[in-house]
């Protein structure tokens, strides 16, 4: 994985990509890594990035660009508009993008757990498994899924989805990652 990533950085123009790919060459791949990755560039550990602590971020990774460049950039990662970067959204701006076999084979098990096809899992969805209590439907099942930021007891497909890139981040191949969904959710 690091070779591949150092081969493509020579060719690579987007700052996003550049970044990406740095992180790969140097072994930060997956949730850990790029974790890790984030720690080393917060330099007041107040689990945020600042302007000043990206700037210098980009710097010690090797992506020099333009500060009108790197301000878009701080934007583009800065989802919330509020003038800093907290881990979630340098995790979801760095992982790489699932592939369609991935994102098609995550779709199955959203299809499968979404009994009532409305687009939404909900406790309902979830009854007469046999398996679990209907409190440990709510707690452990929905909570994992459901968005950090809003837990209102149903996931939607781009909750589901959004969970599963972010364990497909730390899988390397294709049929791995589809090896794993299908035994997990008996695809």
């Amino acid at each position: 994985m690091a070779m591949n990533a150092k081969r493509q950085l020579s060719e690579c123009q987007d700052p996003v990509e550049r970044l990406r790919l740095q992180c790969l060459a140097r072994g930060s791949s997956g949730i850990k890594g790029l974790g890790r990755t984030f720690k080393i560039m917060d330099d007041n550990n107040n689990r945020s990035l600042d302007f000043k602590e990206f700037l210098k971020g980009l710097n010690d990774y090797g992506i020099l660009i333009e500060k009108e460049e790197a301000t878009a950039l701080f934007q583009h990662f800065d989802r919330d508009g509020n003038g800093t970067i907290d881990f979630d959204e340098f995790l979801i701006t760095l992982r790489p993008p699932m592939s369609k076999a991935r994102k098609e084979v995550v779709m199955q098990a959203f299809r499968k757990l979404d009994k009532t096809g409305d687009g939404v899992i909900t406790v309902e969805d979830l009854r007469g498994n046999g398996e679990w209590t209907e409190d440990q439907v709510f707690r452990t099942f929905l909570d994992s899924f459901d968005s950090p930021y809003d837990k209102d007891g149903k996931v939607t497909k781009e909750e589901f989805m959004n969970y599963y890139a972010g364990v497909s981040a730390s899988i390397d191949t294709d049929v791995y990652f589809i090896v794993m969904m299908r035994n997990a959710w008996k695809l």
